[in-house]
């Protein structure tokens, strides 16, 4: 690798060129993804094919070649990181029926009733991460820690759509019938995933949802 095309670290911030059009930007937590996006955006516009957050990442996609990496890291090192449950998304409100497999055995592992679980998992609101794993699979952050369970040692040949799962300290609702290994609390009518709707899935990174039990 060039000394044109080595990494720029400023930290927490590493800068990485994907070959001569992306950048990959790695960052110390979630909330820097959300707020260089933000800015990313503001800043570039129309000249980005695609913004791809991940857990502490951006993908950032430009249309024709890529600024200087020298140019970009100028750019965001002047970023102000906001709190992501700071950052104003569109609300959305998920019914779910808390009849799910896995609720009496994260009580269990939580040293919980069901309906505290299930107390505890409608109280506050989250905000999407990022998406990953399918379309529409959006990764929610804002949980109660006293959900933070494991994944499932084995897991299913079969999540069905609508599953609403906790996991490692997150929350998820599986938009199509996939395999999966979240521990799944309940079940939601709600359709996350459509590819006959535009857009065809209902989360993006920043939205903010709350769950609401029903029935």
């Amino acid at each position: 690798m060039s000394a044109a095309q080595s990494p720029l670290r400023l930290e927490p911030l590493e800068l990485m060129p994907v070959g001569d059009r992306a950048a990959l930007v790695e960052v110390a937590d979630n909330d820097h993804v959300q707020s260089l996006s933000l800015a990313a955006r503001a800043r570039w516009g129309g000249e980005l094919a695609e913004l791809v957050a991940g857990e502490r990442t951006l993908l950032i996609v430009w249309r024709g070649p890529r600024p200087t990496l020298a140019a970009v890291l100028a750019e965001l090192r002047a970023v102000t990181v906001v709190p992501q449950e700071e950052l104003a998304g569109r609300l959305l409100v998920i019914g779910v029926r808390y009849d799910g497999a896995d609720l009496r055995q994260v009580a269990r592992l939580t040293g919980l009733r069901p309906d505290e679980v299930v107390a505890l998992h409608t109280a506050p609101q989250y905000t999407v991460a990022f998406i990953g794993f399918a379309p529409g699979f959006g990764y929610l952050r804002g949980g109660d820690p006293r959900l933070a369970v494991p994944r499932l040692v084995t897991p299913r040949e079969r999540v069905a759509a609508g599953s609403v799962a906790i996991a490692a300290g997150y929350s998820a609702v599986y938009p199509t019938d996939s395999p999966g290994g979240w521990q799944i609390l309940g079940h939601t009518e709600t359709v996350m995933f459509d590819p006959d709707r535009d857009p065809p899935v209902l989360l993006e990174p920043g939205t903010r949802v709350r769950f609401e039990a029903i029935g």
